[in-house]
């Protein structure tokens, strides 16, 4: 029948977390922060001091470091075959997306340097979770279809 669907979409959520991450650490004093932020605001988060670019500096490479070994463990998860866990799995990853897009609203949009940002940050944190809930939606689709066949037999 072709490749499971929790199988695609850890897959699909581990290569964004590795991707992002390892953009993060390797190379975000580079294009990507201008990218990511324009070049103003890069500007201005990467510190006024020396100490201040060094703290922003670590602290970046730590969130990428993070999203790194999030990524490499969504990949291992994606191995796993329990119904059960993953339709759990799955909610988790829905209420951490939800989280994160609701951190981003209530936040993130008061801070000045990030104002314009938040509301596409929050609007890809939702399209996040709703890969997850396509998920467990097709799983529940498909539990209806088997009791169907079930009690028609």
């Amino acid at each position: 029948m072709g490749m499971p669907m929790f199988f695609v979409t850890c897959i699909l959520h581990s290569v964004i977390a590795i991707t992002s991450g390892s953009l993060i650490i390797f190379h975000l004093d580079d294009d990507i922060n201008i990218f990511a932020h324009g070049v103003e605001t890069s500007r201005n988060l990467s510190g006024s001091t020396p100490h201040d670019q060094l703290l922003v500096q670590t602290s970046n490479s730590l969130v990428g470091l993070l999203l790194c070994v999030v990524g490499f463990m969504v990949f291992m998860v994606a191995f796993v075959e329990d119904k059960e866990f993953q339709s759990f799995f799955a909610k988790g990853c829905i209420l951490l997306h939800l989280s994160m897009a609701l951190w981003r609203v209530n936040f993130e949009r008061r801070l000045e340097d990030l104002a314009w940002d938040w509301a596409t940050q929050a609007a890809g944190d939702l399209l996040l979770a709703l890969t997850w809930l396509f998920f467990l939606l097709h799983t529940c689709r498909e539990k209806q279809d088997s009791v169907k066949k079930f009690s028609v037999n």
